[in-house]
């Protein structure tokens, strides 16, 4: 039997609301653009453990890397939609991205959500606060992604955990409210996370910011845990 390439699918422009921590590479996403259309979430997986991007999948021509509000044209082979996270689309590993623009944050206005919920509350893990769900909730869910605007009340917490079993790790952590629930959740913008983890333990105000939550795949503790992917000054 020959075994043939996949055909490529579409080039497709979306403006960048994530470029994230994940073992041995990235999660990017962002809002898919048609002119002056927003058609939905897009999160381009590649070759990494959990589906990460590289930093080769993902550099630009000149080798750059994509940064958060960059308008990105993307060369996707097809969907791959995994459970709740069904804005999958696998990456042709075999071409460049290519940035075509950019926006100022104050255009995110009309895109974020100023109210509802971040799927379904009432699960915790040991540091946080409604930042986790059992998979049959997450599967559930109405997709992965969300972008929230938040007007003032988000605080970064940075602490250190894992000290008991030999293993310190520092950790920043999202603590605010959203539509009347509180949420502890882990950051995990590496720009925001570089900044915070240089600074001393404790509690840092942010005026009126975007978040980009991402609601991760299954964990090794069987939960699928929530992250602020972004957090973008407005």
């Amino acid at each position: 039997m020959i075994l043939r390439e996949p055909k490529l699918t579409a080039v497709k422009q979306i403006l960048c609301l994530a470029n994230s921590r994940k073992p041995q590479g990235r999660c990017v996403a962002g809002l898919e653009l048609d002119g002056a259309r927003v058609v939905g979430w897009i999160r381009p997986i590649g070759s990494g453990a959990q589906e990460a991007v590289s930093e080769r999948e993902r550099q630009y021509e000149d080798g750059g890397e994509p940064q958060v509000l960059d308008v990105i044209a993307i060369p996707l082979l097809y969907p791959q939609p995994r459970g709740h996270q069904r804005e999958n689309w696998m990456l042709d590993p075999n071409s460049r991205w290519k940035k075509v623009g950019s926006i100022v944050p104050s255009q995110l206005r009309a895109l974020a959500d100023a109210s509802g919920s971040l799927w379904k509350t009432g699960w915790h893990t040991y540091n946080g606060l409604n930042d986790c769900l059992p998979p049959e909730e997450a599967d559930a869910a109405d997709g992965s992604l969300k972008l929230i605007y938040l007007r003032h009340g988000l605080k970064l917490r940075v602490f250190t955990t894992g000290e008991s079993y030999g293993n310190p790790k520092r950790r920043v952590q999202a603590d605010f409210h959203f539509d009347g629930v509180q949420y502890n959740i882990t950051v995990t913008d590496p720009a925001i996370e570089g900044a915070y983890r240089a600074r001393a333990e404790g509690e840092y105000a942010l005026g009126a910011s975007y978040l980009t939550i991402s609601l991760g795949e299954r964990f090794v503790d069987g939960r699928c845990h929530k992250f602020v992917a972004a957090i973008i000054g407005a």
